[in-house]
């Protein structure tokens, strides 16, 4: 019983041809497994609607062109021209993004090569494993007391070591990060990435700031990643 469950559908030997039953079957499979993993991604994590349809249909494109090469000498090369289709999107993705679509990938390979249960089996695992880091903040850098703020200063103020005493007072650490020109150059604006002693004097925090610059712009938010950071 378990032999015939996870066997796979061309184990037996390789046909000459492919039949329409075993197509509709792999394919329908892999829109499943899927949807599964479209899901599971958008477990408490934004997604654009198109990457979201891309999850969802790229298991059945993968099984298609397995499905069509099996057996033959270009099997090797349409699974490393389909893996490298990657590299070629054209915004800069994040790693969970890229895992996401390593894992759609993977599991159109698995069923395009017939083996229907182990692509099930291993598509849940995977996807639970995706919502539990997700529901635990597993890897979490952005906690505590953690905040990327910017400032707005005039031009002839010098911006290095102006807010020293500030920082001093209120944060336990203080790096800038981002120094840019703005308004036809007539003013600078600050990013720096702080950590707060205490979390309750935000307010005055950003009171003795504007003292500073006078009472240009100030944002203080919960710590951002780097754009170029995976």
């Amino acid at each position: 019983m378990l032999d015939t469950i996870f066997s796979g559908l061309f184990d037996s030997s390789l046909p000459s041809f492919l039949s329409v039953r075993n197509f509709i079957i792999c394919v329908t499979a892999a829109l499943i497994l899927g949807l599964i993993t479209a899901v599971s991604y958008r477990f408490k994590c934004e997604s654009t609607r198109s990457f979201t349809m891309t999850l969802a249909i790229l298991p059945a494109l993968v099984t298609v062109v397995i499905m069509m090469v099996n057996g033959n000498l270009g099997a090797g090369v349409a699974v490393a021209g389909a893996f490298s289709l990657v590299k070629f999107r054209s915004a800069a993705g994040t790693a969970r993004e890229i895992a996401a679509i390593f894992l759609a990938m993977s599991t159109g390979l698995i069923t395009g090569m017939g083996y229907i249960t182990y692509a099930a089996i291993y598509t849940l695992i995977m996807c639970a494993a995706f919502i539990l880091y997700t529901a635990s903040d597993f890897g979490s850098t952005t906690v505590g007391n953690e905040r990327t703020l910017r400032i707005t200063i005039p031009e002839d103020l010098d911006y290095t070591g102006v807010f020293d005493e500030i920082f001093d007072i209120f944060t336990s650490r203080a790096t800038l990060t981002t120094v840019k020109t703005t308004n036809m150059g007539s003013m600078f604006k600050l990013r720096y990435d702080v950590t707060l002693k205490n979390s309750a004097n935000e307010k005055e925090f950003i009171d003795k700031l504007r003292e500073r610059n006078g009472n240009l712009e100030i944002s203080l938010s919960i710590c951002e990643a780097a754009p170029a950071e995976l």
